[in-house]
């Protein structure tokens, strides 16, 4: 059996093959749909006693009040203290690196006068409280907690709070210690489906943010999907993607390596190469056999590879952009020789890594990109994570007495148009006057 789907883009049926390949059933279980929604109509009406007692039932916590969920500044900062050095200097160098990237990001909005006086624009607001979910327990998100808190602080947002699940009363010392990093203002420890509720209708303690970020378990994933429209979603993620379009030039084993890098996520993470040369295919996955044994999460990654991952052979390198264009993946890799030509060809992708030093695991990290991206064919239509996200834009309108008397006349005639009598008149008391 081989380790790696094996494809080619000559061969009849290869179309169908490609579908096969990147569906993804989403179908949302019922029985997390009734629990979520549950979860959410007790803390709205409840509030902090409901938020408490999830925390009890699913972490295993002691608290018996909202207090004893919060962790304090400085015991974000005690715990960045007591980081061994390298792995401080690590969070450091990493949030530094993102910091200076987003703020090239922001927008001090724009206006322009027309002829008659009329001044027309765009203002950029940040936004007042945005929370952000982390998952916590065993598992380690420090750069999750950079990515998202520090593009809505580079966007002025007003109020960063955190919430992650800390199973058994665990606290993360790193997922601490990054919070302090990127200037988070609240940290709870609360987490689930409970814990979006709690942001997204306030609580007696809690105060109802603007927007939630951040990713999650299913419950979680439903949680968001439900409260869009009382507050803001980044996006609601599917499995982590790698796409790879290499001519063979780049050394084997590192491209396994990369194929590697989004497959040890989940069994549903999908890692495809596209590539002209099958005798560099045949490298390829004789280096992800020689290497995959070495992996500690190897059991993740062959599952992931054997049902999800692929190596196509492609009839040149123009096809291998239309395939990739048609794929619209999280992470694109384009790794050759003359590299921009390519990009020039991509319209879409979540982020593209160019020329074959550019590993996406340096983008998950401390490149500065933003590594919350657009996941399951969604780059055809929105962008990573940004301070973009964080900002509201208004519109402005100053409308001077020579442009009501040009504008109003064309305003009263769609009005009466549409029906809409007064419409009309409003626009025509500023220029029969």
């Amino acid at each position: 059996m081989s380790v790696i789907n094996r494809l080619n883009s000559s061969d009849q049926g290869f179309d169908e093959q490609l579908t096969q390949l990147l569906a993804y059933d989403e179908a949302q279980d019922s029985q997390i749909e009734s629990a979520v929604s549950e979860i959410l109509a007790n803390v709205r009406e409840h509030g902090d006693a409901a938020v408490v007692e999830y925390s009890r039932k699913f972490d295993g916590v002691s608290a018996e009040h909202m207090a004893e969920l919060e962790v304090s500044n400085e015991a974000c900062e005690a715990a960045l203290a007591a980081l061994p050095q390298e792995q401080r200097d690590a969070l450091t160098q990493a949030a530094k690196r993102i910091c200076a990237y987003h703020e090239r990001q922001k927008s001090t909005g724009w206006t322009y006068e027309e002829e008659d006086g009329t001044v027309l624009g765009v203002k950029v607001t940040p936004m007042d409280r945005v929370g952000l979910y982390v998952p916590g327990g065993k598992a380690a998100y420090p750069s999750s907690v950079l990515m998202n808190a520090i593009p809505a602080k580079v966007a002025g947002v007003g109020e960063v709070v955190m919430v992650t699940p800390t199973p058994g009363g665990e606290q993360n010392p790193i997922v601490l210690a990054a919070a302090a990093v990127a200037g988070v203002d609240r940290v709870l420890t609360i987490g689930g489906a409970q814990a979006v509720a709690a942001l997204a209708y306030g609580t007696e303690s809690i105060a109802q943010v603007d927007k939630i970020v951040g990713p999650g378990n299913a419950y979680v994933a439903e949680a968001k999907r439900r409260v869009f429209g009382v507050v803001g979603i980044d996006m609601i993620a599917g499995p982590s993607e790698i796409l790879i379009i290499c001519d063979g030039k780049t050394p084997a084993e590192w491209i396994a390596m990369d194929l590697f890098s989004q497959a040890e996520h989940d069994e549903l993470a999908q890692a495809i190469l596209l590539c002209p040369d099958a005798a560099y295919l045949d490298e390829v996955e004789a280096s992800i056999k020689r290497l995959l044994p070495e992996m500690s999460r190897k059991a993740i990654i062959s599952t992931s590879l054997a049902n999800r991952g692929a190596l196509i052979q492609v009839r040149d390198l123009d096809e291998a952009c239309d395939i990739a264009n048609h794929i619209a993946a999280e992470h694109l890799e384009i790794s050759v020789q003359e590299p921009q030509p390519l990009v020039d060809r991509i319209r879409h992708a979540g982020a593209i890594f160019i020329g074959p030093y550019s590993s996406e695991s340096l983008g998950d990290y401390c490149a500065g990109t933003n590594h919350v991206l657009p996941t399951s064919r969604t780059a055809r239509f929105s962008s990573p994570l940004g301070v973009y996200d964080f900002e509201k834009r208004s519109s402005l309108i100053n409308i001077s007495k020579r442009g009501a008397d040009t504008l109003g006349r064309i305003a009263s005639t769609l009005a009466y148009g549409e029906g809409l009598q007064a419409h009309a008149k409003s626009a025509e008391y500023r220029y029969k006057n």
